[in-house]
């Protein structure tokens, strides 16, 4: 009788830790960028359905650019968790980019759950910087009949600011550029970089506005300035490749972009799937 329990007590044992790995495994994987590897390893399978499971799914899934996929996994996981802000987060980043890839007749219903989702994240989780950041996104570039308006977007500066004056540097050059107040916006960026001269993403900000005004040689100083700090890097490479292509250069906008795709990403960084689309831009 012991030895029966005995060898049960292993079954189950070993059942647990292989459930448990199997989600270590497809975290592992999509923290490598690699997001087909780790929606397959779910798919099908117990683990896929289960609260973490969805999680890492979908932003997967979102990575990959299904946004239909995406909402469905977040919207399941919102259920189940509905007082974490992160995944109003994502599931208001889902809602987002599908409003920006479907028809005028959905596009406006998807945009508006994008904000409400927005909008309780921040509830929820007043310090989440990543959902103030957003919904300050959002309120920014939508009309006013879709709950937006700059208004709205300039009241969040200072709950920003609170969390990162970097950051709210840079929302203050977004709504000067917006205003068509390109001095001021550039100022801002100047600071967001005083403020943070160590952070990559503040360089690339600057370089791609100075793309924006036709400051070519400008914007490449400052993508240097970048490299120097992060050499390599594949924000870098990504801001640099768009830079070039917008700018006509598609041979070096090539070149980059293939070294982007060997390169070593993360989810902070651009999706291959985006390069893979800039590629054919310049092949078309």
């Amino acid at each position: 009788m012991k030895k029966f329990l005995l060898h049960g007590l292993v079954f189950l044992l070993g059942g647990a830790l292989a459930w448990g790995s199997g989600l270590d495994r497809a975290r592992a994987l999509y923290e490598r960028a690699e997001y087909r590897q780790a929606i397959e390893l779910l798919r099908n399978s117990p683990e896929g359905r289960t609260p973490e499971g969805l999680w890492i799914a979908g932003r997967a899934w979102y990575q990959l650019g299904d946004y239909r996929k995406a909402v469905e996994a977040l919207e399941k996981l919102a259920e189940a968790r509905p007082n974490d802000a992160d995944v109003w987060l994502w599931l208001g980043r889902a809602w987002g980019r599908r409003a920006e890839t479907s028809n005028v007749l959905v596009a406006p219903s998807y945009a508006s759950k994008s904000r409400q989702c927005f909008e309780k994240a921040v509830q929820l989780n007043p310090r989440n910087a990543e959902a103030l950041n957003d919904l300050f996104s959002y309120y920014l570039e939508a009309p006013g009949f879709l709950g937006g308006g700059m208004e709205k977007a300039e009241a969040l500066i200072e709950r920003i600011r609170a969390l990162d004056p970097a950051e709210a540097e840079y929302a203050l050059a977004q709504l000067a550029e917006k205003r068509r107040h390109y001095d001021s916006a550039e100022a801002h960026l100047r600071r967001a970089i005083e403020l943070a001269p160590r952070q990559v993403g503040r360089l690339v900000d600057l370089a791609r506005f100075l793309v924006r005004r036709g400051r070519m040689q400008e914007a490449e100083k400052t993508f240097e300035q970048a490299e120097a700090i992060a050499p390599e890097s594949p924000k870098v490479l990504f801001a640099k490749a768009e830079s070039y292509l917008k700018a006509g250069r598609k041979t070096e906008a090539r070149r980059l972009l293939e070294q982007y795709l060997k390169a070593p990403i993360t989810p902070d960084d651009p999706p291959r799937e985006e390069a893979l689309k800039l590629l054919e831009r310049i092949g078309s």
